[in-house]
């Protein structure tokens, strides 16, 4: 199944347990921020004591625990950077 195909959802309990699916990519991590790539653009999740528990890499499904404080999306990017570029 291509990666525009994948079901994207998530799931955000008491703010520390975060459950999705649909995960292309985890770019980076610490134990204060996360980056993931998904069908719906990069997921950003900022917070204290985060830990990957869980990761499947063919249904893109992750857990995250710790304190989640913030989560936010950037639009997918579309294009050549040269295309971008030029508008």
């Amino acid at each position: 199944m291509a990666d525009q195909e994948k079901p994207h959802n998530l799931s955000l309990e008491s703010r520390k347990k975060l459950t999705l699916t649909g995960v292309t990519e985890i770019v980076s991590f610490d134990d204060t921020f996360i980056l993931m790539r998904t069908p719906l653009g990069d997921l950003t999740v900022q917070g204290a004591q985060l830990q990957l528990k869980s990761l499947t890499p063919d249904g893109g499904n992750v857990t995250v625990q710790g304190q989640i404080d913030a989560l936010s999306y950037e639009q997918p990017r579309t294009g050549s950077w040269l295309s971008r570029f030029f508008g």
